[in-house]
């Protein structure tokens, strides 16, 4: 036996602790300046605004996500030699915000509209002075390597001037107007909502269908919105429905009112659904408003903003859900009735704030004339200036853009951008840039609504670089690199930021890359919420195993465009690998290893060496590659894989043996090397730990990984085919030989006298001492009889491993040992057989749980096989 390698001291502690290391090490890279980007520069520049998030909001794991994607971009790029600047923000999130503070004012016994607008808006700033912003601290927390220098807030002074200066120069363009149209309507909240602050739900509710008219000239029609009729000003058939053509061009009589209202032919009615007749309510629905446009209908409003019937008549003053049974019983009561059907599920809109009803509500409001803008925002994507990953979502992304509506970019709010519209005494409407006096005297007023949130966040990725001034940072850092975001918001603040960014600067694109990524979902692969209590906290994750782990668990998951299942054991397995990077790197520089010692010729190393280094180029190669291509989940498995199998359980096994022999220095030099490169790849994702690692590796004369340069493959050694060769005959003699152990009932820490002998052995002799270190193998005597063989077949040839067991096995404990080894493979045979047999759950299940679960049947039916012929070798 070799004598062991005295150890050598070094700083790090027994075990790695989050808590007691990141926060300090963070403040370290922010002190530095590490994060703060220089538009003097002559670096080439890569840029990434953050998505600001609401400044109520709180790390979410989609923001987790989101920021490790981000944070793994930038500070590779950075590595790499860019001037990076990576701009953060938070916005103001109208309706959001103003519900917080309207609620802290309720608490109060007092109204926004007690303390009048004024002091209502001077209230919020204060709110968000005291409470807002939390998720930037959050942020930290991550280890977001953000430029706060640059933090911006879409009600700033300078962003506010930009979103003057946007609204006056599409009302000076003719692309916004103001017009009667039907909008989403929160009666909670009194307000416009963009589509994106609308969330859809499978309600349930009742059909009702109602007959219009009577004899030959009736006509039914249903609905699951029974007050609406009291607004109907039409009932509409296709042109080309034969039941209906007699009936075009009369009028029916609408039950309750007495009002007489026409039968009109529209191609927009399906003859396959229902009756194939609809009733048409202009005022009330956005289907309906586009027939009563083409038809020249009247459009009646017959509720307020607080969704009360207005309608003159019994049910005036009633809330619409009041009004709807009480309109059917009406109805009823006159034989009206033709069927109902209850429960009826069909989709309905919730505000996305308070989760009210949303009423569509025709309202005169501000519009932005989309079809140039969003024509435009499609050229860029189509001409491949804006690439998006992965590239079959850009399909999508063009339904989007090609059929744009108008986008009602106004809000019934306090809170917000002012539109910057005053009004005169004898109805003249003037638009005021940031430079312009307002115009002022007796009977002029200023608009009250606020604009649309994402009106403002549209213009983020140049209004937070001093537009329209044309500033250093615009000149150096835009367009854009990278735009990072959630598929689910693609059509809503991507489309919009395509649009104004092109409008603005001259047709060039916000940004070069969109890259979208899936929604967070927990293991059996369901959306996450409250109310299924299967919401997984980032922050939970990060105080129990650290921010490194919850980053590394997100990015491993990481595929371009698909949604993510979440467990709790694959943060466990993160937090496993950074221990596993710990105790390895801690346990080689106590050991000698170094990167002070330059890398020895290859004919000074061993084959182990040359292979580490070889498999070393390789991942360097493929981690670029794939990061390339936004491929966050196959790099860093590969990284993995590479820094747990190849690097640690094999090589550092390898030069334990090697550290006794006369190329132990080479060997001490490869491993500092392996590890110091490892650890700059590992770094965008795991910035912490690297950090502490790589700084006590390099001996403090590493600056900071942050800072440190890239990793090149054409700078390591090429990949050396024999060493390649041999080193995996090697590995896979050890790992035949631990499983024959296993089958025999060996413990993995107990040695066994074993003969190895076969071409293939011989031409492994130089690894004989790693192969008995690796497999537990102890030297034969001259005694030796063995009492079980295995013959293994090698790239060199076939090597035959003897063992004598006599004396080691307690036959009745390993029996009993197998026995319940054997329970459990049937019992989870049984589980995943009876999964994979339901049809219900194939069905509902994402591809990649489905294909987990075959893989653990597959090994379930393999450990059967194996521990029964296990079980019947054994002596009687």
């Amino acid at each position: 036996m070799t004598e062991k390698t005295p150890q050598q001291q070094t700083d790090l502690p027994n075990a790695w602790n989050p808590a007691d290391e990141e926060a300090a090490l963070y403040q370290r890279w922010v002190d530095a300046g590490y994060f703060t980007a220089d538009a003097s520069s002559d670096k080439p520049p890569f840029t990434i605004v953050l998505p600001p998030p609401n400044v109520t909001g709180s790390l979410h794991m989609g923001h987790a996500l989101n920021h490790t994607v981000m944070d793994a971009l930038t500070r590779r790029r950075r590595m790499q030699g860019y001037e990076v600047l990576w701009l953060p923000g938070m916005d103001h999130a109208g309706i959001a915000t103003q519900n917080v503070v309207e609620r802290q004012l309720a608490n109060e016994g007092v109204s926004r509209h007690d303390l009048g607008r004024e002091r209502f808006v001077e209230r919020v700033w204060e709110w968000k002075a005291e409470y807002g912003g939390k998720i930037l601290d959050q942020m930290r927390r991550l280890g977001d390597g953000v430029d706060w220098s640059r933090e911006r807030f879409t009600m700033d002074e300078t962003l506010s001037r930009a979103v003057q200066t946007m609204f006056k120069k599409l009302y000076d363009d003719g692309l916004i107007y103001r017009a009667e149209r039907i909008i989403n309507w929160c009666p909670r909240c009194h307000t416009a909502l963009s589509d994106i602050e609308v969330d859809h739900s499978d309600d349930d509710g009742e059909l009702v269908s109602i007959r219009y008219g009577d004899a030959d000239a009736a006509i039914v029609v249903a609905t699951t919105r029974a007050e609406t009729m009291l607004g109907d000003t039409a009932v509409a058939v296709h042109p080309d429905d034969e039941r209906y053509a007699h009936l075009v061009g009369t009028e029916v009589e609408l039950p309750l009112t007495g009002r007489r209202i026409p039968i009109v032919a529209d191609k927009h009615v399906d003859p396959e659904f229902g009756t194939g007749a609809v009733k048409v309510t202009p005022a009330h629905d956005p289907n309906d408003f586009e027939i009563g446009r083409r038809h020249d209908l009247p459009m009646l409003s017959i509720m307020d903003e607080r969704a009360v019937i207005t309608a003159h008549g019994p049910f005036e003053g009633m809330d619409r859900f009041e009004a709807r049974p009480a309109v059917v019983a009406a109805l009823r009561e006159q034989g009206r009735i033709v069927a109902e059907k209850r429960p009826y599920v069909h989709a309905v809109g919730h505000c996305s704030r308070c989760d009210t009803v949303v009423e569509p509500r025709l309202s005169l409001q501000w519009w932005v004339k989309v079809e140039p803008l969003a024509r435009a925002a499609g050229d860029a994507v189509r001409d491949g200036r804006t690439k998006v990953h992965p590239p079959e979502l850009a399909k999508r992304y063009f339904d989007w853009v090609d059929n744009m509506h108008d986008w009602t970019i106004s809000r019934q709010l306090w809170w917000g951008h002012r539109i910057p519209v005053w009004y005169g005494p004898d109805g003249e409407t003037v638009c005021v840039g940031p430079d312009e006096q307002p115009p002022s005297g007796e009977g002029w007023h200023q608009d009250p609504d606020v604009l649309d949130t994402w009106f403002s966040s549209g213009l983020w990725p140049f209004s937070t670089m001093g537009w329209p001034e044309q500033s250093a940072d615009l000149a150096k850092f835009y367009p854009t690199s990278v735009l990072s975001t959630g598929y689910d918001i693609l059509f809503f603040w991507v489309a919009r930021m395509m649009m104004f960014g092109l409008y603005a600067m001259d047709e060039v694109q916000p940004f070069d890359h969109i890259y979208l990524h899936g929604l967070i979902r927990d293991a059996n692969g369901k959306k996450m919420s409250k109310s299924r209590g299967n919401v997984i906290d980032p922050l939970d994750w990060m105080d129990r195993f650290g921010a490194d782990a919850t980053r590394f668990t997100l990015a491993r998951g990481a595929n371009p465009g698909a949604d993510m299942a979440l467990a709790e054991e694959w943060a466990a397995g993160s937090r496993n690998f950074c221990t596993k990077l710990w105790n390895a790197t801690r346990f080689a520089i106590m050991n000698g290893a170094t990167v002070a010692t330059p890398l020895p010729a290859a004919e000074d190393l061993t084959e182990a060496d040359r292979w580490i280094l070889g498999r070393l180029a390789a991942v360097v190669s493929e981690v670029d590659e794939l990061l390339e291509d936004f491929q966050f989940a196959k790099a860093t498995n590969a990284l993995y894989h590479f820094t747990w199998d190849e690097l640690c359980d094999w090589y550092l096994e390898l030069a334990k043996v090697q550290f006794s022999g006369d190329k132990a220095e080479g060997t001490r030099a490869v491993l500092g090397h392996a590890l110091d490169t490892v650890l700059r790849l590992l770094h965008p994702f795991i910035p912490f730990i690297t950090e502490r690692l790589w700084t006590t590796l390099t001996g403090g004369e590493g600056e900071s990984l942050v800072v440190a340069q890239w990793p090149s493959a054409d700078a390591l050694p090429v990949a050396d085919a024999t060493a390649d060769a041999r080193i995996t005959d090697v590995q896979k003699l050890v790992t035949e030989i631990r499983r024959f152990r296993s089958d025999q009932g060996l413990k993995p820490g107990q040695r066994v006298t074993t003969r190895l002998s076969g071409p293939g052995f011989a031409a492994l002799a130089g690894h004989e001492e790693a192969i008995r270190s690796l497999a537990r193998l102890g030297a034969p005597g001259d005694d030796f009889a063995a009492t079980a063989s295995l013959e293994v077949s090698l790239a060199s040839g076939a090597a035959t491993v003897e063992v004598d067991t006599s004396g080691t096995i307690d036959v009745a404990a390993e029996r009993k040992r197998l026995e319940k080894d054997l329970a459990v493979a049937e019992k989870e045979l049984r589980q995943t057989e009876g999964k994979l047999g339901n049809q219900a759950f194939l069905d509902k299940a994402p591809a990649e749980v489905v294909d987990k679960i075959r893989v653990r049947r597959d090994t379930a039916a393999a450990d059967i096989e194996r521990i029964t012929a296990r079980l019947e070798a054994l002596p009687s």
